[in-house]
């Protein structure tokens, strides 16, 4: 079961393809936009290639761009990575903290939720993670019907996420804006963007139907890899 914890940080738990378009050019900064690991179409019917072309090549861009932007005047941090920055908020100058916070946490969800989806044909996670799903919701579709509920909880503008803490206990989780766990202490493993502008080309106020296409695109093996070594 979905569960909220407490707060930190304004955290709130609980084939043959057309190449993708050209990403916004970021400024000169430490942080780039890396293209996506895929072609733009790759994942359609679930997600349509405008949808990826927007969001990658548009929103992740302009997180990339502030991003870039909040520590251009701060080379001391401009040498860490945006995991580091964003795990790490208090520590940041009061002047640059949201912008590290929104922009940062914009990026860093972002390049995570692109390694996580490929066109998976249906298929189910196997060895230690499907394990571990099955021993904490009973089932794989126990687990689906509790990250389902989740994003459906998430009001306006968030993320769903499986994390794991560092005592190893995982969780479904949301978080508002562009909020990560990372802010929390904990290393997410699987994310769902759930702003409207990464559905809503195709499926308009149906969240549910974008939440359920989102388990035919999910890289499993990937987010395995996470699980085995939590970073």
């Amino acid at each position: 079961m979905a569960v909220a914890l407490a707060p930190a940080a304004g955290n709130t738990l609980l084939a043959a393809a057309q190449p993708a378009a050209p990403a916004a050019a970021a400024p000169a900064g430490p942080y780039q936009l890396a293209p996506l690991p895929y072609a733009a179409d790759a994942l359609e019917p679930f997600i349509d290639a405008k949808t990826m072309e927007i969001h990658h090549g548009r929103h992740h861009a302009t997180y990339v761009t502030s991003l870039n932007k909040a520590v251009s005047d701060q080379p001391d941090l401009a040498k860490k990575s945006p995991k580091e920055l964003i795990a790490n908020l208090a520590s940041l100058p009061e002047g640059i903290r949201t912008a590290v916070r929104n922009h940062g946490g914009g990026h860093v969800n972002h390049s995570l939720f692109w390694s996580i989806l490929k066109r998976n044909g249906g298929s189910t996670p196997s060895g230690p993670l499907m394990e571990l799903l099955v021993k904490k919701y009973g089932t794989f579709d126990g687990f689906k019907a509790e990250f389902t509920k989740a994003s459906m909880s998430v009001f306006g503008s968030g993320w769903a996420w499986l994390s794991i803490d560092k005592q190893g206990e995982t969780g479904i989780e949301t978080t508002p804006n562009q909020d990560s766990p990372y802010m929390a202490g904990r290393v997410p493993l699987l994310g769902l963007d759930l702003w409207e502008h990464a559905y809503y080309l195709k499926y308009q106020n149906k969240r549910m139907d974008y939440v359920t296409a989102f388990f035919q695109i999910i890289n499993w093996d990937a987010v395995a890899a996470r699980l085995a070594k939590p970073e």
